[in-house]
């Protein structure tokens, strides 16, 4: 039978979804049958991939869309499936990743009035007032599917809020009774149900930001996720080199720009000194940025003129959010900076300007670079510096790098250095956990990649390590996981002692914390996934670990686990 649950599916199909993340329950006895069913049939249906954790599901779609930029769907058990997305919920809606969630319902008779109907005491339980509204905040979209007549329509009109700028996730819950109906195929023109074109900046105001770029002594760009795109990145070192303007990264979650190019000034976190090129620049340029600065840490000179390009100009999903920009431009950011290029070349540049400007930040970047290099020398103690340097001379074209490492962040980027954009990954939100499945779902999306998740121990734990490991091994997406063990959670740490430097806790041995005595991180993954587990406790054994590491993950096609015990 041709039932709502069947034209989900082939919904599904229509929009290239590839796979479906699910953990199924109560709910979905017409998904179950629809799939049986297309199987026996022949007729494809999306890859069903079995997550035992709601979270990872959404994060394996997360790390997906960010390597391939296609949605994917998740599939998960009424309200309580809903809520065990959990923080998931909260990286897909701030790094603006397109995914369609669907969600069951509890059935909505109980005298067996429709197939469906209620048969199990937890469908009373499981049933809320406002299941929709646990996850409204963060959505682009919800809707509760009610008929099959449209059904399609609904999941068509869904995918191009979550495929449309600013994209992000898209929830659709559907009750049993519903799935199991009985209804009409239904062709669709896809022609039709397009994601919105992206916004170009226009001529005026190209023309407008190349004058002032060309025209300041100190012209530079800020940016935190213009990389989602790789040919807005080639635009945006195009533009650097013809008018010498300097770059910096503020809390990047995608490769903005080569880290080997003289331009490139670094990139900045919760930095708790003044930035120097943020604080000398006279024009700056926010170009898809949500933090281009910490004011109370780091901000541009009262002097500058600073101008605000965006998807999303005024962070509609932020309560409090301003930078004050003296101009700001709605416009997708691979658009607008081929028309600030093609503005720039047209103008008639002072060439001594545009070399003095180069020079200046070629120098700072240079000296940057020297900083780095004295960082990795071998001083006997295994730091993040030195164990990023020795990954880095393991990675090769065909490499993505995920990073995690919370407080270790600027490092992580800094000494992994990438110089391609696409290469390397940060989840673009605040909820720990995500690199475990992302890592699974990059290596979905690029099968021929080798995919390494750099993560803290805190963040570790809450990847559900055994869920992710499981998942790794059933639908052979290996991976190289290194967890930085520094005892704990060093975040609140920081931030506790930012605000009381003197403070009882400065003086506290005990700040409740630390992960003492510490678990076994790489039993869990082998118990879980069967994942090789390596250990590098002192500096002399990075080259012989990493080594044994990457043979490992390629010519045995398992993961494995690098418990890294910092010095």
């Amino acid at each position: 039978m041709y039932t709502t649950a069947t034209a989900i599916l082939e919904a599904l199909l229509e929009q290239e979804v590839e796979y479906a993340f699910v953990n199924l329950g109560s709910d979905h006895p017409a998904f179950v049958e629809a799939v049986a069913e297309a199987r026996a049939l022949g007729r494809p249906v999306p890859r069903m991939v079995t997550c035992p954790n709601e979270m990872v599901a959404l994060s394996i779609a997360h790390g997906y869309a960010q390597v391939s930029g296609r949605a994917q769907a998740v599939i998960v058990h009424v309200e309580c499936g809903t809520q065990s997305l959990a923080g998931a919920v909260h990286n897909a809606a701030k790094a603006r990743i397109p995914v369609m969630i669907l969600a069951g319902s509890s059935p909505v008779t109980q005298q067996g009035e429709m197939t469906g109907s209620r048969n199990e005491f937890i469908q009373w339980i499981q049933d809320v007032h406002d299941q929709r509204g646990l996850v409204r905040g963060y959505m682009r979209y919800d809707n509760e599917v009610r008929t099959g007549a449209n059904v399609k329509q609904l999941v068509h009109r869904a995918m191009q809020f979550a495929r449309t700028d600013p994209k992000g996730p898209v929830y659709l819950m559907v009750g049993r009774e519903v799935l199991e109906a009985e209804s009409e195929p239904c062709a669709i023109d896809m022609d039709r149900w397009r994601p919105v074109d992206p916004m170009p900046l226009g001529l005026p105001a190209a023309r407008f930001l190349a004058e002032a770029l060309a025209r300041a002594r100190r012209p530079l760009v800020v940016t935190s996720y213009l990389g989602r795109n790789p040919a807005a990145v080639r635009h945006l070192e195009r533009l650097c080199a013809l008018l010498g303007v300097g770059l910096l990264e503020s809390v990047p979650s995608y490769v903005n720009f080569p880290h080997n190019h003289p331009m490139y000034l670094g990139n900045q976190w919760n930095n708790a000194h003044q930035n120097p090129a943020l604080a000398e620049a006279d024009v700056v340029l926010v170009i898809e940025s949500d933090v281009p600065w910490i004011p109370t840490k780091s901000r541009p000179s009262d002097t500058a003129q600073i101008y605000h390009v965006d998807i999303d100009p005024l962070k509609e999903q932020m309560p409090l959010w301003y930078i004050e920009p003296h101009r700001s431009f709605r416009a997708d950011g691979e658009l607008a900076l081929a028309e600030i290029l093609d503005a720039a070349q047209s103008l008639d540049l002072d060439a001594g300007l545009v070399t003095e400007r180069a020079d200046h930040y070629a120098r700072m970047g240079r000296a940057r670079r020297q900083q780095l290099a004295q960082a990795e020398e071998d001083t006997g103690v295994l730091t993040v510096a030195r164990l990023m340097a020795e990954l880095r001379h393991h990675l090769d074209e065909q490499s993505l790098v995920l990073n995690e490492g919370i407080t270790n962040y600027p490092s992580i980027f800094d000494h992994v250095a990438p110089s391609r954009p696409g290469t390397m990954f940060a989840s673009g939100g605040g909820s720990l956990g995500w690199n475990g499945g992302a890592a699974i779902g990059a290596k979905l999306a690029r099968p021929d990649a080798t995919v390494v998740a750099v993560t803290g121990d805190g963040s570790y734990m809450f990847t559900a390590p055994s869920s992710v490991h499981w998942i790794s091994r059933r639908y052979g997406a290996p991976f190289l996981q290194i967890v930085l063990n520094n005892d704990g959670w060093n975040a609140p740490r920081h931030s506790a002692l930012a605000i009381h430097p003197t403070g009882y806790a400065s003086q506290a041995t005990d700040l409740d914390l630390s992960f003492a005595p510490a678990p076994d991180y790489g039993g869990i993954a082998a118990a879980a996934g069967g994942a090789a587990t390596l250990v590098i406790d002192r500096n002399g054994d990075l080259e012989r670990v990493l080594a044994q590491a990457f043979t490992i993950l390629r010519c045995e096609r398992r993961s494995v686990v690098v418990e890294a015990r910092l010095g």
